[in-house]
């Protein structure tokens, strides 16, 4: 019996010993397995909340265990009448969560990185605060526009502090240098660097590809970036970007001690050369790589000697493949082919390539699978793919995303405010928000988004330095009035239009659309993107006369269309009254029409015909006549010549002046005095007002703005409209003297 009793005995015993460890290892083998839990699913483990949700799991399983072995002490106790004490292990200080960096931090990739597929989105391997660098080439005006939407999509995404470094030529550094100024978003750090001073690097080399030589300039990063840059991720223009970019930066860490190059596969036959016959690409480690998406360790890249090593690569080939079909991709490929240990490559969805006939499906399975999209075929967005279409909204969005949104503080990134952005905020803080104008004076500190040049502009200036640039402002409900200014004025335009992200897409596709506009390459086009509740027009007017490229500038509004043939004349008049050495502002009488269809005069004849037949009236005669009453109508029908005209209270005529006079004033927004404050601080610098005999604008109607209508409507807008003219005049007095004290005197006696 006894025998039997001690065989139980040591059953039992043998029984909860087995259970406590095999419930340890089932534990620890769910902890470890793929650096997962198998008891939460593999997303939730990746958390800090999973982790609480994790150890409440733990901690509930280990409670089930501890009762089966008080059943089992149970049941000894009761067969021998004593308790078997086991010792109890410290099951809740166990440390059971898997942390998101788990795997190799160099070397091979674990066999999950090697699948593209990921089935929970990784944690950044990136320090909170840790500084990213982006490189980018951009040469002219459609790559600027393309490279904007690049960093809306990397900006959207982001979390950490960037510096972006610009390699442009000169036209894109005035685009991009103007844009970020304006834009002004917190933690970005911008750089550009002059691509002329590369050409030589590269000029060498016969590039096929539509880049041209600005296809090559990736090649010369280590010679064009600081010398104390380490690494950096390259991107081309037209990239997306679908997840954070601290990612990427991320993957840099997991070099082996001698890569260099980070890259994607090819995801096209090209340089298998199977594409069409006797096609010969360059030599490339089986399906080559894309170069639309690079991590460069440039440190290392400058201790191997890349600047020879490229070239080195670069003259053997050429030798036999006399030129590059596809610009640095090609170079970087037979580089890579010759030493394969210093690339490391990434897995496809880093360069998902959307040109024809790619690989590119296989790199995702779900829409969480994407990080990077690449437009990289020259069709763009008409590129076939199955999901296309996706692809296409994801890029749209970024395109009209408002980029305003995008001005958002990196909480816990302490960074250093430009001058520019402490002083607003000073300016900011000393404003009263119990002030009845309180909105008015914020809206004259607000700072907009500027793009310049946003369509393709071409001036080549004249040899006598008597050009005139028309300049005005519009919005998007004017746009019709475009194509018939640049029939009537064959001359250089600057335009500047106040719109938001996706009106801006909305009139490219116009002016894309239209076979006058897109003829025109003497159009300089300038978006400022709407922010706040008022139309800040002569903000807007300042844009467009800032950026005139002629010595003189014809000052008018959108709704006018100028007579046939007043480029011509406004340059003979330059000349006739010498104004390269006077003060002068040559006035246009203004006209206006009620009808929206008009056979417009041709000569001075047809026009005071028509006037006299009621077909047209003086300008605003019947609702605004102070306005330009003083142009003195009745002396211009019999004038032959120019002649004097004084300044009186309210006057605003439409001017030809030289492209350094006196700024708009900033502080009058929406409707009442914008005009009438510039044309008073004109004769306040003593300038005399010209009218011309033989020139006229007619006004063409459409329907009242909306600023008007606020002004009519609110009397709180009109005593804040005087009140800012108190305050107009008071400034003018102080920058002017007693000269100025005319001005207040008149409005005293208005």
């Amino acid at each position: 019996m006894n025998l039997l009793c001690r065989g139980r005995l040591k059953l039992l015993v043998a029984s909860l010993t087995a259970v406590v460890l095999l419930t340890w290892l089932y534990l620890l083998a769910g902890n470890l397995e793929n650096g997962r839990s198998l008891l939460l699913a593999p997303c939730l483990a990746d958390t800090p909340a999973s982790q609480v949700l994790e150890r409440a799991v733990l901690e509930s399983r280990v409670r089930e265990v501890e009762e089966e072995n008080r059943q089992i002490r149970l049941q000894l106790s009761q067969s021998q009448g004593t308790a078997v004490q086991l010792p109890d292990g410290n099951y809740g200080n166990q440390q059971w969560g898997a942390s998101a960096d788990t795997g190799p931090e160099d070397g091979d990739n674990t066999a999950e990185e090697k699948n593209n597929h990921t089935e929970c989105p990784r944690s950044p391997t990136v320090q909170k605060c840790e500084l990213i660098h982006v490189a980018c080439v951009c040469a002219g005006h459609n790559a600027s526009r393309d490279v904007v939407t690049l960093v809306k999509s990397v900006l959207f995404h982001r979390r950490n502090p960037l510096h972006f470094h610009f390699i442009t030529d000169t036209v894109a550094n005035r685009i991009l240098s103007s844009l970020f100024q304006s834009w002004m978003v917190p933690s970005v750090q911008v750089s550009f660097y002059d691509a002329d001073e590369l050409k030589s690097e590269v000029s060498w080399i016969p590039n096929k590809h539509y880049s041209g030589i600005y296809g090559l300039m990736k090649l010369t990063l280590t010679k064009a970036l600081p010398s104390d840059l380490s690494k950096v991720i390259v991107l081309d223009t037209d990239i997306t970007f679908a997840t954070d970019i601290a990612e990427l930066w991320g993957i840099f860490r997991k070099f082996t001690d001698k890569q260099v190059i980070g890259l994607v596969e090819n995801q096209s036959d090209w340089y298998l050369g199977n594409l069409w016959k006797n096609h010969k690409p360059w030599p490339a480690l089986g399906r080559g790589f894309n170069t639309g998406v690079i991590l460069l360790y440039l440190e290392r890249l400058r201790r191997i000697g890349w600047e020879q090593m490229w070239r080195l690569t670069a003259e053997r080939e050429l030798m036999s493949m006399l030129s590059t079909s596809l610009a640095d991709q090609d170079i970087f490929n037979a580089f890579i082919k010759q030493n394969p240990v210093l690339v490391h490559q990434l897995p496809c969805f880093w360069n998902v390539q959307l040109s024809d006939h790619t690989r590119s499906e296989q790199c995702y399975t779900e829409v969480s699978d994407l990080k990077v999209i690449h437009w990289n075929s020259p069709k763009k967005l008409r590129v076939k793919n199955k999901h296309v279409e996706f692809f296409r909204n994801l890029y749209l969005t970024f395109l009209e995303y408002d980029g305003n949104l995008l001005r958002r503080e990196l909480f816990g990134c302490p960074s250093q405010a430009s001058p520019e952005t402490v002083q607003l905020q000073a300016a900011l803080e000393e404003l009263d928000e119990d002030d009845q104008c309180y909105d008015f004076r914020r809206e004259r500190l607000t700072v907009h988004r500027v793009h310049l040049y946003f369509l393709q502009y071409e001036y080549t200036p004249s040899e006598d330095d008597t050009d005139v640039t028309l300049v005005a402002q519009l919005s998007m409900d004017r746009l019709q009035m475009l194509e018939a200014i640049c029939k009537h004025w064959e001359g250089p335009i600057s335009l500047a239009l106040y719109m938001s992200d996706a009106e801006a897409q909305q009139f490219l596709r116009y002016a894309q659309a239209s076979e006058v506009l897109k003829n025109r390459k003497n159009v300089g086009y300038h978006i400022v993107y709407k922010e706040g509740q008022f139309y800040p027009v002569n903000l807007v007017r300042n844009v467009a006369l800032k950026n005139a490229n002629t010595p003189y500038v014809f000052l008018t509004d959108v709704d006018f269309l100028p007579m046939y043939g007043l480029y011509d004349y406004l340059r003979k008049s330059v000349v006739q009254l010498d104004m390269a050495h006077t003060k002068k502002a040559l006035v246009v009488p203004a006209f206006e029409t009620l009808r929206y269809r008009l056979s417009f005069p041709k000569s001075k004849a047809e026009l005071l015909s028509m006037l006299d037949m009621g077909t047209l009236y003086t300008f605003r005669y019947h609702v605004w006549p102070k306005g330009h009453a003083p142009t003195n109508y009745a002396k211009w029908r019999t004038a032959t010549t120019p002649y004097n005209v004084e300044w009186e209270p309210d006057f605003e005529p439409y001017v030809v002046v030289r492209r350094d006079c006196p700024e708009y004033d900033q502080r009058f927004v929406g409707f009442g005095w914008n005009k009438v404050s510039h044309i008073m601080e004109l004769d306040a610098q003593e300038y005399d007002l010209m009218v011309l005999p033989n020139a006229f604008m007619i006004h063409m109607p459409h329907a009242p703005s909306f600023d008007i209508s606020k002004f009519r409507s609110s009397s709180s807008y009109r005593n804040c409209l005087n009140t800012l003219k108190d305050e107009f005049h008071q400034d003018l007095s102080r920058k002017y003297g007693s000269a100025a004290l005319k001005y207040l005197t008149a409005q005293r006696n208005i």
